[in-house]
């Protein structure tokens, strides 16, 4: 089984001083003027980095002063989330299993039709040279036009709100990330078959390599991270799924709403990717 990869090491460059020390600032001047809210907050961070399987330093200044900013202002948020979707407790690292019936059936009569449609190879005629490469259908319940038109991908699904496909180029990896809300469940599906162990995904701990598993579902607001060390493109479904609940419904046009506030800034939150054309 593969090991985790060691965490890197944080280099207190001027990069890094000078980020730490604009942060810190923003909190103590908060903490001045609020200390009850600056504490609420402080204590939503540390409850939210903690959930982390691998909890170790990088992850730590990732959260608080990195690429986590955005995650630990929304962790209040994110907490009445995992509080309100009680008693389906959140995992992290979840087995297709572990969802009801309903939103197994859903998962996978998506993938078949994926695969029904011969996704890959309408993919492989629109690739470029860029390392990573996105293709939405829909958003946040929202359909998105592309250069592909799978019109089935454009009914209103009752669970399902993010239809997509990830496409890292040979020996192309992202950095370690998290994501910014836990209204929705992660579902990745390889869809081309990988030969090889060189091609994976980390949630702290937890390593999936998509040779063995093509399947892989979590929450993506813990840190993670995916490879593709192979010489070969690695083509992913990139689907999210309304966390189960006892409010489902409601959830899911709550989802629909934001959706449709954000239509327009989903560049933002994949600013590292190129979309195909």
């Amino acid at each position: 089984m593969k090991s985790p990869t060691p965490a890197p090491t944080v280099r207190f460059d001027g990069k890094t001083l000078k980020a730490v020390a604009i942060r810190s600032a923003a909190y103590a001047a908060i903490a001045w003027v609020a200390p009850g809210f600056a504490l609420f907050y402080l204590l939503c961070g540390l409850y939210d980095v903690a959930r982390n399987s691998q909890l170790d330093g990088y992850t730590i200044y990732q959260y608080f002063f990195g690429r986590g900013l955005g995650t630990w202002i929304l962790s209040p948020f994110n907490i009445v989330m995992d509080i309100i979707h009680l008693p389906f407790w959140n995992k992290g690292v979840y087995r297709l299993e572990d969802l009801p019936a309903a939103h197994q059936q859903e998962i996978r009569a998506l993938i078949d039709s994926m695969q029904r449609e011969q996704l890959v190879e309408k993919i492989e005629t629109r690739l470029s040279d860029n390392p990573r490469e996105m293709l939405f259908f829909k958003w946040y319940g929202q359909n998105i036009d592309g250069p592909i038109e799978i019109p089935e991908f454009r009914q209103r699904y009752p669970l399902i709100r993010t239809i997509g496909v990830s496409v890292f180029n040979r020996r192309k990896s992202t950095n370690r990330h998290f994501g910014p809300l836990r209204m929705t469940i992660r579902v990745l599906y390889n869809l081309n078959d990988v030969k090889s162990d060189d091609a994976w995904i980390e949630v702290g701990k937890h390593v999936n390599v998509w040779r063995e598993q093509k399947m892989f579902i979590f929450d993506d607001t813990l840190m993670h991270q995916s490879f593709n060390e192979t010489e070969a493109p690695r083509y992913c479904a990139f689907i999210d799924v309304v966390r189960p609940g006892l409010l489902t419904s409601a959830m899911a046009r709550l989802v629909d709403w934001l959706g449709g506030v954000l239509i327009r800034t989903n560049h933002i939150f994949y600013k590292n990717w190129s979309f195909i054309r």
